[in-house]
């Protein structure tokens, strides 16, 4: 049986995946932009993953751009039939790299057939609209018009089921009104819990949460506590703040990124690591203020 099999299962739209998939940002050059350096190790990774039982895979055509769904087809096509890729649209990146809103319906419509046409896919399971008012993190606006974009593919057939990332509540009502939502994706760890109530009523509604950046992102999770904690369990810290999600809701969907096998057989471990009530207690004590703040683009 798969080690990752003991974080169990959760929803997402019309299947149930393991809570404990992966992300594959990371695949691609330096700044999320250009080719890897290590090719190769790339697919690797991305077969060691799928070997190891992950069957929810995090991309989007604006890794590279293009490169990691690239990727992801070379090493993994023709896909399992339990593997659910899960793209992301709403921005694009210039020639220079930088993260760019990309929300006219031209531009989500082009985007969608990008991520078709890299993973060879007739139809994308999961779409999050990636939501780009400031690129300090969520900020008000309305999402009508672009979500209405979205529905309308989904309408034709091109996409199953459709997200949202980096959101506010707000903005996460007003597309309820528009089309089912299956998931929001925002920026959650240890350290970072603004949205600690929002977990809790998505979990009431059975919508997935999938925290990006799980262990911190650019700048990973720095904690005493932390490590003390990894210490007494005999774990590594980036094991233990999984753990520590796992834990955190049953909705919750982890997706940690690593261009290394050696990395991703660590963070898939933490799907048995037991953490006990008092550890609980207290990770739930660390703050902001003592754990490294990560950088979102």
């Amino acid at each position: 049986m798969s080690k990752i099999n003991a974080a169990g299962t959760a929803r997402l739209g019309r299947r149930h995946v393991k809570r404990l998939g992966y992300g594959a940002m990371q695949l691609a050059g330096p700044g999320v932009f250009g080719p890897p350096k290590d090719r190769d190790g790339a697919l690797a990774v991305l077969r060691e993953a799928v070997a190891a039982g992950v069957d929810h895979i995090d991309t989007s055509d604006f890794y590279g751009p293009h490169v990691t769904n690239q990727l992801i087809r070379e090493a993994l096509a023709p896909y399992p039939d339990d593997l659910v890729l899960v793209t992301k649209i709403g921005a694009r990146r210039d020639e220079a790299g930088a993260w760019l809103p990309a929300f006219s319906p031209e531009a989500l419509t082009g985007a969608v057939h990008d991520n078709l046409r890299n993973l060879g896919l007739e139809a994308l399971e999961v779409v999050n609209l990636r939501v780009m008012f400031s690129v300090h993190g969520p900020a008000e606006g309305s999402i009508e018009a672009p979500l209405t974009a979205l529905a309308e593919l989904q309408r034709q057939g091109l996409v199953r089921h459709i997200g949202l990332s980096n959101v506010t509540r707000a903005q996460i009502a007003e597309g309820r009104r528009i089309c089912d939502i299956v998931c929001v994706q925002n920026l959650y760890n240890l350290a970072h819990r603004s949205d600690d109530a929002l977990i809790d009523d998505l979990a009431k509604e059975g919508i997935a949460y999938v925290p990006f950046f799980p262990l911190g992102g650019f700048t990973p999770l720095q904690s005493s506590i932390l490590s003390d904690v990894a210490h007494g369990l005999g774990a590594t810290p980036m094991q233990v703040a999984l753990a520590w999600l796992l834990r955190r809701a049953p909705n919750i969907l982890l997706i940690p990124g690593t261009s290394s096998v050696a990395h991703l057989r660590e963070n898939l471990a933490a799907a048995e690591l037991k953490l006990p009530e008092e550890a609980m207690a207290t990770l739930d004590g660390v703050g902001a203020d003592e754990v490294g703040s990560p950088r979102k683009a």
